[in-house]
């Protein structure tokens, strides 16, 4: 265990021996009720946020902000046969929302551990039911559904399940699909997510660990992630980021003139 972690189990268990909760940061000050919601993002016309508010089917929650990033990298996948994945059902309603907002030719898969997402889905959309911290499920699903071009990791937000799905997942993506997770605010926080302020394997700190990875050309340090060869960029947006899937060749420069 590195001595970062020891530390930080040190902490908690010092904070839990006289009684002290782990320091956790309270939500509800950040939600807004739909109508207001509407109001404030009225300037989205067309997309995924007409989608979205136009939604009247299995509950679909989503911090605004995503719709702008999510309508940015989706779109070019608009009517044509895009295959998702979304690990994450819950209530089944973004499943729905994907439907409407890719169309009919989409082939549309989520992934939960409740067993009573798999009543949560209308074809043809698919629904299957298993651990996204389980490598042989996770590729038993790609090989059913095909190779992803999209893949979403909406799941547990647990950070070692984090890790887990994007090591097995991101080799299985097509070349030149996109791999996002979601909801990166959990990496801060204490508890449950297994986070903490740049707490060391968090999806947050692995995202750095991509950054210099994708840089490994100007260092001699080693590198922890496929960063190098396969991810042409990274997009990171308050609490999501995007990885475009590319195989990278060595960089050069010349000049001219």
């Amino acid at each position: 265990m590195a001595l970062r972690d020891k530390v930080f189990n040190a902490i908690m268990d010092g904070r839990r021996r006289v009684g002290l909760p782990p320091p956790t940061l309270s939500l509800d000050s950040f939600f807004i009720d739909p109508e207001e919601a509407k109001r404030r993002f009225a300037a989205i016309s067309g997309g995924l946020g007409e989608v979205f508010f136009a939604h009247k089917g299995r509950t679909v929650h989503k911090w605004l902000h995503y719709l702008s990033a999510y309508e940015r990298h989706f779109a070019a996948y608009r009517d044509t046969p895009v295959r998702m994945l979304e690990i994450g059902v819950d209530k089944g309603g973004s499943l729905e929302m994907w439907r409407k907002y890719f169309g009919i030719n989409a082939t549309i898969f989520g992934i939960d551990l409740n067993p009573d997402c798999a009543s949560r889905v209308t074809p043809p959309n698919q629904v299957r039911i298993g651990s996204q911290a389980d490598p042989q499920f996770l590729r038993s699903v790609v090989d059913e559904m095909g190779t992803p071009d999209i893949i979403l990791d909406d799941g547990s937000h647990f950070a070692r399940h984090q890790r887990i799905s994007f090591d097995t997942l991101f080799p299985l993506l097509r070349e030149g699909g996109l791999y996002l997770i979601e909801d990166l605010h959990t990496s801060y926080f204490y508890g449950p997510y297994e986070g903490g302020y740049r707490r060391k394997g968090t999806a947050v700190e692995r995202t750095k660990d991509i950054i210099d990875d994708m840089h490994a050309w100007y260092h001699r340090k080693p590198t922890t992630t496929p960063a190098k060869y396969h991810v042409g960029a990274i997009h990171v947006y308050d609490s999501i980021i995007v990885l475009e899937k590319r195989k990278v060749e060595r960089p050069c420069v010349t000049k001219i003139g």
